[in-house]
């Protein structure tokens, strides 16, 4: 939940947003980078409301329906920089699916498991593809959005020197 409460904080600090604007900017934007699943938006903004972290007001435009406008309380701007400085400060080893297939390298003949190195190194260099186009419009577009894709970059590759350092080695 922790994420949750960052995530929506940090999209509140810009200003009151009703609750389709929140959703439909964490599924246009930042869903793809942040790797986050939100299934509900206002089930996690009902608990915030409840800390006192966030307001929620009603408005009506016309004959729209009542939409309900949110916006962070100065608790939730404090809890906003608590969350955000933990996040910079938390570290957890990171964990690859590909870590037990090479616990169990020993097992495999050595051409096969080159081969199959060699296959994802070529799957991850056609990622890196993706994600340089991708960071090219970032640039453009999104300061923020190019950090996470210039750190995805990065971690890619880390990936791809550290399996052809591993191809050597077998």
């Amino acid at each position: 939940m922790i994420e949750h409460e960052l995530l929506f904080l940090g999209l509140l600090r810009s200003g009151p947003k009703h609750g389709y604007e929140i959703k439909r900017h964490i599924q246009e934007e930042l869903s793809a980078y942040i790797g986050l699943n939100i299934k509900s938006i206002y089930y996690p903004l009902q608990k915030m409301e409840k800390e006192g972290y966030i307001d929620k007001e009603s408005g009506r435009q016309g004959l729209w329906p009542e939409k309900y406008i949110y916006k962070i309380t100065p608790k939730g701007q404090k809890k906003f920089d608590q969350l955000i400085a933990e996040s910079f400060l938390s570290l957890e080893r990171p964990f690859f699916s590909i870590d037990l297939s090479l616990y169990f390298l020993a097992y495999i003949d050595k051409a096969i498991a080159k081969r199959r190195l060699k296959a994802r190194i070529g799957l991850l260099k056609k990622i890196r593809k993706q994600l340089a186009v991708l960071f090219d419009q970032a640039v453009k577009t999104s300061k923020s959005l190019s950090f996470i894709l210039q750190h995805d970059l990065d971690m890619v590759d880390a990936e791809i020197l550290s399996f052809q350092r591993l191809i050597t080695q077998i």
